[in-house]
C-alpha cells in the first residue's frame, strides 16, 4: 500500500469515528492498567463485567493490596488464567504502592517490569492513558494490518514497527483504536465485510472479492465503530452497568 492510499484509509477512518478510545471501562490509569491486564485471552465485555465489582471494592493499588489475592480471584475467576492474574494483579499493586506512590509509571521500561504486563500492554497504557502514539499491535490490528497492505509483517512487533513507519504522524496517536475497532467489527477473522467496509477498495487484499457481499447494503459500518467507541469511555460517576461491547 502506498503513501496516498495509507492517508486516505486514516483521513476515512477518522471522519466515521474523529474521536476513537478503548472498550474497556475505567476511571483511571490504575485501572485502565488492571482491566488491560485481564484482557489477555478475554473479550473486553468480559473484563468489563468482572471489573465493574472489582473496581467498586478496589479501585486504587492501596485498596487491591488490602482486597488480598482471594478477593481478587473472587472477582475475576470469570476470566482466563485468573490464578495467575490475580497474583500479578497483587504483585502489581504492591509494586506501584512501594516505588510509585500508587501511581502507573509513564515510561516503558518501568511499565514492562511490572508482572504480567508485556509490549503490548505497555503500548495501551501509553497510549490510552498518557496519550503517546503508540500502536499496540493484537490479533485484530496484526490481521487488518496484513489482510489490507497496510504493513504486513510476520510479528506482532514487525506490524507494530512498520506501522510506527508509515503512519502519517497526525493519525499516530488514534491509529491504535482505528484498526482494532476495523478489526473487531468490519475486517473480521472469519467472514469479513467487504461489503460494509468503508476503505474496501484501498485493500490489498486478494481475496476480498469473495466477500465483498458480506454486509452489502449495510451503510455506517464506521458509524457502529464510533458507537462502539462512544460505550468505551473512561467511566464517570453515575454510571452503573457496563456497556453491552460485543465480542471482540
Amino acid at each position: 500500500m502506498d503513501a496516498r492510499k495509507r492517508r486516505e484509509l486514516f483521513q476515512r477512518l477518522r471522519r466515521l469515528n474523529p474521536r476513537p478510545t478503548t472498550e474497556l471501562r475505567y476511571r483511571t490509569p490504575f485501572q485502565l492498567l488492571v482491566a488491560v491486564m485481564l484482557s489477555a485471552q478475554s473479550t473486553d465485555k468480559a473484563v468489563n463485567r468482572a471489573t465493574e465489582g472489582l473496581f467498586r471494592e478496589a479501585p486504587t493499588p492501596q485498596a487491591l493490596l488490602a482486597l488480598g489475592e482471594e478477593g481478587i480471584k473472587r472477582h475475576i475467576r470469570t476470566l482466563g488464567l485468573y490464578n495467575t492474574k490475580a497474583r500479578n494483579l497483587l504483585e502489581t499493586a504492591r509494586i506501584l504502592v512501594e516505588r510509585y506512590g500508587g501511581r502507573v509509571p509513564r515510561t516503558r521500561r518501568e511499565l514492562e517490569a511490572l508482572p504480567g504486563v508485556g509490549r503490548k500492554t505497555a503500548n495501551v497504557i501509553l497510549n490510552t492513558a498518557f496519550g503517546e502514539p503508540t500502536i499496540a499491535v493484537d490479533t485484530h490490528i496484526f490481521r487488518v494490518a496484513n489482510r489490507t497492505g497496510l504493513a504486513p509483517g510476520k510479528t506482532p512487533l514487525e506490524v507494530e514497527r512498520k506501522l510506527q513507519r508509515v503512519v502519517p504522524p497526525e493519525f499516530r496517536k488514534d491509529a491504535h483504536h482505528w484498526l482494532i475497532l476495523h478489526g473487531r467489527y468490519v475486517c473480521t477473522a472469519r467472514r469479513p465485510r467487504c461489503g460494509a467496509c468503508p476503505i474496501a477498495d484501498l485493500c490489498e487484499w486478494p481475496e476480498k472479492g469473495r466477500y465483498l457481499q458480506e454486509g452489502a447494503g449495510q451503510e455506517g459500518a464506521g458509524q457502529e465503530q464510533a458507537g462502539a467507541a462512544g460505550r468505551g469511555r473512561p467511566a464517570r460517576a453515575g454510571d452503573r452497568a457496563a456497556p453491552r461491547a460485543r465480542r471482540g
